[in-house]
């Protein structure tokens, strides 16, 4: 595979633009300038076929951000266009309500465990901010444990380094815990915990019996337990985390994959506990019954049912994961893994004397050079193919000698053909910062 440095001037030029009138250049933090190597990585995209990216430029790429995660089935998925184009003749938005969003709810009610009721707005931190309104109006408590990402609003993203602007009162009431940590969080869990949530797994496998132990835990405590399934929802399996471990959570909160790139999100639950939506606790959106994202939604959901999606994604994530730990034990790389579910793998670097962030933008720089767009995630689609695997592991065979090479001379930064990638919050460890439990 021959390494070609693309032509990026386009998104360069549109970049210098951006950066005139857009705080941080970018909508989306994951996908904006700081999480590409400058310089180097595409900025601005044109358009998306299956699991192929074009950019400005007209570079072609194989992608494994698909969208940061709601491209479950590829760009341009047939079935999915054509139930868009078909509503966009009747309506988008109307002044009464529309019969998909009964549709759509009745199928989450049939896939998702536990979806006694179903609320939809727009985005993934919408539902998971209505979950915790809804939990502390249910117990009549305030404090939150949190673990793993939740969205930009006042009550998570205070408990990290990005938290100006929200109150000190608010802030107070979160905490976090490690996941997989039990002893952590049975200490944490007290009379006035209102909600326990997490991504049920993001890369590390829960331990035999932590989810069990969690959900036991919260019961004996009468703690909702909040399952933000953003990444697992429709992925893992079509009923999410609690379809794939067994464990009923009493909330759980969807987006991403649901509607294959339209905005959607959805929050599903306890009948008893999101029947305070009907007086008590006040969450409607304007666009929350936005007819063609749940004509999309209607349209993603058979197709992940009908063609199996969520075992395709294994079985190609099994290949993909394996092939590339396979690699770096070969060249004795016990510094680098491919870990988490299947369908959406991380790759981690942990090389001694050496910041992991260059690791990653070196293997990114070089992954580019081949036609690869990649962030350290593999988020895989339905588009994605057997030979698009045995691509990417001939680009990792490339590159990981190379890496390795580098490493071993402490020459990373002086290989990257433009700025590193940069963390997405500067305090990425030590969020442990869980209260003492209340003796009553």
């Amino acid at each position: 595979m021959k390494p070609t440095t693309p032509d990026i001037r386009g998104s360069l030029a549109w970049l210098e633009r951006a950066e005139r009138l857009i705080p941080s250049a970018t909508q989306t933090l994951a996908k904006g300038p700081s999480q590409h190597v400058r310089g180097l990585s595409p900025v601005f995209a044109r358009s998306g076929h299956g699991a192929r990216l074009t950019d400005v430029d007209d570079n072609t790429y194989l992608d494994y951000g698909m969208g940061i995660g709601p491209l479950v089935l590829g760009y341009g998925h047939p079935e999915v266009d054509a139930a868009i184009r078909a509503q966009l003749d009747d309506g988008i938005t109307f002044t009464l309500m529309h019969p998909l969003e009964v549709l759509v709810a009745e199928r989450l009610a049939v896939l998702v465990p536990g979806a006694e009721s179903v609320r939809f707005s727009k985005t993934g931190c919408d539902v998971t901010s209505a979950a915790i309104r809804l939990a502390r109006a249910f117990t009549g408590r305030e404090r939150v444990l949190c673990c793993g990402y939740h969205g930009w609003h006042d009550w998570h993203i205070g408990v990290t380094d990005r938290s100006a602007g929200i109150p000190e009162a608010v802030r107070e009431l979160t905490s976090t815990f490690r996941y997989n940590d039990l002893e952590g969080l049975a200490e944490a869990l007290s009379d006035d915990t209102a909600a326990v949530i997490l991504e049920p797994i993001t890369v590390e496998a829960p331990r035999e019996g932590f989810l069990l132990e969690l959900r036991r835990l919260c019961d004996a405590r009468g703690t909702l337990l909040i399952f933000d399934e953003m990444w697992t929802g429709f992925r893992c399996a079509l009923g999410g985390a609690q379809e794939r471990f067994a464990v009923r959570a009493d909330l759980a909160c969807f987006s991403k994959a649901i509607a294959n790139g339209m905005p959607l999100a959805a929050l599903t639950g306890r009948r008893d506990v999101m029947a305070l939506l009907d007086e008590r606790v006040f969450f409607y959106t304007t666009f929350g019954g936005e007819a063609l994202s749940l004509a999309a939604a209607c349209a993603t959901l058979e197709v992940l049912a009908r063609d199996q999606v969520p075992a395709q994604l294994e079985r190609l994530g099994t290949r993909l994961q394996a092939g590339y730990n396979r690699l770096a034990a070969r060249l004795g790389l016990d510094w680098t893994r491919c870990v988490g579910l299947p369908c959406r793998t991380l790759v981690t670097f942990a090389p001694e004397n050496t910041d992991p962030l260059l690791a990653r933008s070196f293997v990114q720089q070089e992954l580019v050079r081949r036609g690869i767009l990649w962030s350290g995630f593999h988020n895989l689609s339905l588009a994605h193919t057997e030979h698009d695997i045995d691509t990417t592991l001939v680009a990792y065979a490339e590159v990981l000698p190379l890496l390795a090479e580098a490493v071993a001379a402490g020459a990373l930064r002086a290989k990257l053909l433009g700025a590193p990638v940069a963390p997405v919050f500067r305090r990425s460890t030590g969020f442990d910062t869980r209260p003492r439990a209340v003796v009553r």
